[in-house]
């Protein structure tokens, strides 16, 4: 198959195809447009990967540029963090970063141009004002009793905006459009608004600054886009794109086409509500691993590829949907399963003592790091007569469906022996403190000689060389699939969401890299916590378990 063979098909890649097919345009140049306002999140990532790809296939060109039209909300920490992900996400813009603000200084003569035009005049009517006088769905609205000033009074008054001369709320500019347009958008929107705020890019030359609308579609005519991506709820604003490109000076004119945002169960991709789940301190950051963010999942585990991989499988449709929680998840662990060495941890250990093997007994046993990828190569395993196995592993009594250690029957220790738990010892609540156990010399790593058949394997650590560890189990930030719809969405939080357990990991884990991604056996996949773990306090994360157990649960 040939690489545009696979690549996957959608209505904007057709659109495309053949507009590179009928010449109307001979190269493919899109961007990607963020808000530096907030963190990406997955919706973003979906975004990211359409725009860059497209750019990547058609062997054209992707801009990164910073919607920053709104100096109040934006901070530089967003700004950065941006670039970061794109280039984690595996991609590379096209010259230098661009940003909407270097560009103010045209889409302010294009505001002159439609005030000398006659379409656009200075309105001083309130912010509550102008709402009222734009109707609703089902009325039109009515004429702002500035609408008809003249030219020459219009282009003053905008002198005195930009000049700072009004407050803030007391002038604005409008296009001139059709307040009784079926589409409120049309109904002479807002082009410039008074912001007394230094921004991060221009400083304080600027007290007014444009809207998005009046903004986006100048900046991408600017770049030379040939395909203007956005999602659907910019639909309408379609209209106010032609328009205002239609009503200027300007050589080119791209179109916008729209696709369907990414809604996820058990996930809110308000950047309002992700940034709640912050000030309000429900989460630790923006980049906190039960956040759906880039630096989030990043921080929890999640590969690029992985993101990419979701992204790909997802699609890209007109059609709104929401996607399962449990795709995102397969596509991490298809990539862990694959790519993740092994290690042996015990989350909630108990001792376990093997009497007749000697005190001083220490064995190296050489395992696999992938059980079917020869090539990682393999660790190294100290053992001992103590060791640490995980609570759930032993039973003092089980039926035969139960196939680890039972009071009086046997298991095999992951590539060790086969041991026979013997008596336990409890303390005055009732719990059990140690397990004692016999093993049978003859079967490391090999068969009982005699032919009889153990069933189950057990992982386990080596008590006396095993290093403690913080396992971080995280889960769904929210506990119903659409929080979004709740009254208060922060009642659907998800009181599980973050399990701390202290516990061991084999010694070969001591130098484990940040971020570096484990199959913990029988456990889940985890990675060290970029944040947190040290070589003297290892700290790790679960990414995503072995199998869904919540469609496990909703069984």
């Amino acid at each position: 198959m040939s690489e545009a063979e696979a690549r996957p098909t959608n209505f904007i890649r057709q659109i495309i195809e053949e507009d590179l097919a009928t010449g109307k345009h001979d190269h493919v140049h899109t961007r990607f447009p963020p808000e530096p306002n907030g963190y990406l999140h997955i919706g973003h990532a979906k975004s990211i990967c359409l725009n860059f790809g497209i750019a990547q296939d058609y062997q054209g060109l992707c801009n990164l540029r910073f919607d920053d039209t709104n100096p109040v909300k934006e901070d530089l920490e967003y700004v950065e963090s941006i670039k970061h992900d794109v280039q984690w996400l595996g991609f590379e813009w096209a010259g230098n970063v661009r940003y909407s603000s270097d560009y103010f200084d045209q889409l302010y003569h294009y505001a002159i141009e439609l005030i000398n035009k006659g379409l656009a005049y200075v309105d001083q009517l309130t912010p509550e004002q102008i709402r009222e006088y734009r109707g609703t769905l089902t009325s039109p609205g009515k004429p702002s009793p500035y609408r008809d000033r003249s030219v020459a009074e219009n282009l003053a008054l905008f002198e005195k905006m930009r000049n700072g001369e009004f407050a803030e709320g007391a002038a604005c500019l409008r296009a001139k459009i059709d307040m009784a347009s079926n589409f409120i958008v049309m109904r002479d929107p807002i082009l410039y608004r008074i912001k007394f705020a230094e921004h991060h890019q221009t400083g304080n030359k600027w007290c007014i600054y444009p809207m998005y609308d009046f903004t986006h579609c100048i900046s991408d005519a600017l770049e030379g886009i040939t395909h203007s991506l956005c999602t659907l709820e910019f639909q309408d604003n379609r209209r106010l794109y032609d328009w205002v490109l239609d009503n200027i000076t300007i050589p080119n004119h791209p179109r916008q086409y729209e696709f369907s945002r990414l809604n996820l169960e058990y996930a809110v991709m308000s950047k309002r509500k992700l940034n709640q789940l912050v000030t309000e301190k429900i989460v630790e950051g923006w980049d906190d691993p039960r956040m759906l963010t880039v630096s989030g999942l990043r921080r929890r585990g999640y590969s690029a590829a992985s993101i990419r991989e979701f992204c790909r499988r997802i699609g890209v449709t007109r059609q709104d949907n929401i996607v399962e929680m449990a795709s995102l998840e397969a596509c991490i662990r298809d990539d862990l399963n694959e790519n993740a060495p092994r290690a042996m941890a015990v989350l909630d250990p108990v001792k376990l003592v093997i009497e007749n093997l000697p005190a001083d007994h220490q064995a190296i046993i050489t395992m696999p790091k992938h059980p079917n990828k020869p090539e990682m190569g393999t660790r190294q395993v100290p053992f001992s007569r103590e060791i640490y196995i995980d609570r759930a592993d032993f039973r003092e009594e089980a039926n035969k469906q139960y196939k680890r250690l039972v009071l009086g029957k046997e298991v095999r220790l992951r590539n060790a022996y086969v041991i026979k738990a013997e008596r336990v010892e409890k303390d005055d609540a009732g719990n059990i403190t140690c397990l004692f156990c016999t093993c049978d010399v003859d079967t490391l790593g090999k068969d009982p000689a005699d032919g009889r058949k153990v069933k189950g394997v057990i992982h386990w650590v080596s008590a006396k060389h095993a290093l403690p560890a913080e396992f971080r189990l995280y889960d769904r930030l929210f506990s119903v699939p659409n929080p979004g719809a709740a009254e208060d969405f922060l009642s659907t939080i998800n009181p599980e969401s973050l399990v701390i357990r202290q516990g061991f990991v084999e010694p070969g884990l001591q130098q484990a890299e940040a971020s570096s991604p484990y199959q913990f056996e029988r456990e889940g996949y985890f990675c060290t916590d970029s944040h947190y773990s040290t070589p003297d306090k290892l700290v790790f994360n679960r990414t995503v378990g072995l199998r869904d157990s919540w469609a496990k649960a909703g069984e």
